[in-house]
């Protein structure tokens, strides 16, 4: 079943014209729990991995298999994904284990092209020492593109003008610019991130740019506050089963890429509430 996010419940650029500027498209996938296969998109499904190709495996732990996290194919999800040249599928892997420096885990992303893999090979056993709420739930995925605008991103000189106007809109309509109209939540794709605090954005090693956004993997699609306005129509009464999902206090992973750089370089940051 398709899920179509309700319309913002007031008009945020004809109220808050400086933030029309800023807008951007991002995907929410809406994962619900499933059976996907390797030919599917989906969080925590099987992935189309080449027989013959070794399966990521954590470098701080010999050996040890990561699982997978996320997997998109191209077909499923608007333009706006930046899909390398050549490649139509991208995949997510990390390791659920305990690290070093308070790390909560460790990543790998692939970008491939589907029509080239032969074989397809098993996904290892998961590894028996895991975090638990670190392994997601196989979901199916439901694609949605939707608008959204920058809260933490504003920048403190466009906050400082808008702060008391956010203020009174809360007083008079009960909609919170934060929670209610600004960034989506959930696991999605591109946009922005879904910051539960200061943004954290990473400059790429190589070339020194700032790097983009890729993917927001949350331990929910909403919290408490969020849903009232987020929560797809068709989920208002029966809520999915989602990926099961518990990073760090509720929190969330944010992988980002360096689209100049050659082999497209990746990093991730945390944030918690």
């Amino acid at each position: 079943m398709t899920r179509h996010t309700p319309p913002r419940p007031v008009d945020v650029e004809r109220l808050f014209p400086e933030v029309a500027s800023l807008r951007k498209e991002t995907v929410r996938l809406h994962p619900s729990a499933g059976e996907p296969t390797c030919r599917d998109s989906s969080v925590g499904g099987p992935l189309l991995w080449p027989a013959e190709e070794a399966w990521p495996s954590c470098p701080e732990h010999d050996g040890s298999p990561m699982v997978p996290v996320v997997q998109i194919y191209r077909s499923a999800v608007p333009g706006i994904v930046p899909f390398p040249e050549g490649c139509d599928l991208l995949q997510v892997l990390w390791c659920p284990r305990k690290h070093s420096g308070h790390r909560w885990i460790v990543p790998h992303v692939r970008w491939r092209e589907a029509g080239s893999v032969g074989k397809v090979g098993e996904t290892p056993p998961r590894p028996a020492e895991r975090w638990e709420d670190y392994v997601p739930r196989p979901c199916v995925v439901h694609p949605e593109l939707v608008t959204e605008y920058p809260y933490w991103d504003l920048g403190d000189d466009l906050w400082d003008e808008l702060e008391f106007r956010f203020l009174d809109l809360d007083e008079e309509t009960g909609w919170d610019y934060q929670s209610h109209l600004s960034t989506a939540p959930g696991t999605k794709l591109v946009g922005y991130p879904g910051w539960c605090q200061e943004p954290d954005w990473p400059a790429c090693a190589g070339c020194g740019n700032r790097m983009e956004h890729l993917l927001t993997v949350e331990s929910t699609e909403a919290d408490a506050v969020s849903r009232r306005a987020w929560t797809p129509v068709e989920e208002r009464h029966t809520p999915s089963e989602g990926p099961g999902l518990v990073l760090g206090d509720l929190g969330g992973v944010y992988f980002f890429e360096c689209h100049v750089c050659p082999g497209r370089p990746f990093t991730h940051r945390y944030d918690c509430p």
